[in-house]
């Protein structure tokens, strides 16, 4: 009986540490503050290789993928982005969609302002026209460079415009 129990022990113990180690780590947050309400983001699904590089087609991906959260932001309302150290040491960018709203990466930078009413303005690049939306996809991009080449990560939270 001893030897049975003793092996079922073992065997407890063994799928306990294969549990454990199939556990994925939580990623570095990025958190989005509109006046006085916040949401918290963690790096989209499969969109963190715990700083490594990502290869161009997730990172493509990633961009494309379909934000977790959201925050409701008045036009005129200052958006205010915050990220961890960790993520804050490689560098990060912000881009609505695919248009960047930082002209490099911010290095060691924790946190970045945003004017909301420049956010919900978007311009067609083929008649240079400019149009209002409601709703717009904040990417918060984990990069040593403007080019996708040095991406580590992306978050995402949308932001929609208050009616």
């Amino acid at each position: 009986m001893s030897i049975r129990r003793a092996a079922t022990t073992v065997g407890a113990i063994s799928l306990g540490l294969v549990a454990l180690t199939a556990c994925d780590k939580p990623t570095p947050l990025a958190t989005v503050t509109v006046g006085t309400r916040s949401v918290t983001a963690e790096a989209v699904d499969k969109c963190y290789a715990n700083g490594k590089k990502l290869p161009t087609t997730i990172f493509q991906a990633c961009l494309a993928a379909s934000a977790k959260h959201h925050i409701t932001v008045g036009l005129g309302d200052t958006v205010r982005v915050g990220v961890e150290p960790k993520l804050a040491k490689k560098g990060w960018l912000l881009a609505s969609g695919t248009q960047l709203l930082t002209p490099e990466p911010l290095t060691n930078k924790t946190y970045w302002t945003l004017d909301s009413s420049t956010l919900f303005t978007q311009q067609d690049p083929s008649t240079g026209q400019t149009t209002q939306v409601d709703s717009v996809t904040l990417n918060i991009v984990e990069s040593a460079d403007t080019t996708g080449a040095e991406t580590y990560g992306v978050w995402k939270i949308k932001l929609l415009k208050a009616k």
